[in-house]
């Protein structure tokens, strides 16, 4: 699922089922939800988790938590405003 087909799909109530732990994670991140967004990769293993859960907790302003998940997902922390890192991710994903 591209990042277009991503935020088309938040017109609905629930994610696509289609949708991969990460991709689920920022499905609920868009819609507000940071509690299901990080139930989504919070018992997630794999570097496409962390990235997602850097973000979040890089969201929630925990700095030092989102460092350690950058760092599972070997990826530097992000200097990209919150939305521009949301499409990066959603983008660098695999749809499934």
């Amino acid at each position: 699922m591209d990042v277009a087909a991503l935020r088309r799909s938040l017109a609905d109530d629930r994610p696509p089922a289609s949708l991969t732990p990460p991709l689920a994670a920022l499905w609920w991140d868009a819609k507000g939800d940071w509690a299901k967004a990080h139930g989504c990769v919070d018992s997630e293993d794999g570097s496409d988790a962390a990235w997602a859960h850097a973000y979040l907790h890089r969201k929630e302003g925990d700095l030092g938590n989102a460092g350690y998940w950058y760092r599972r997902a070997g990826r530097p922390v992000s200097a990209l405003s919150l939305d521009q890192e949301w499409a990066e991710i959603a983008a660098g994903l695999p749809a499934a």
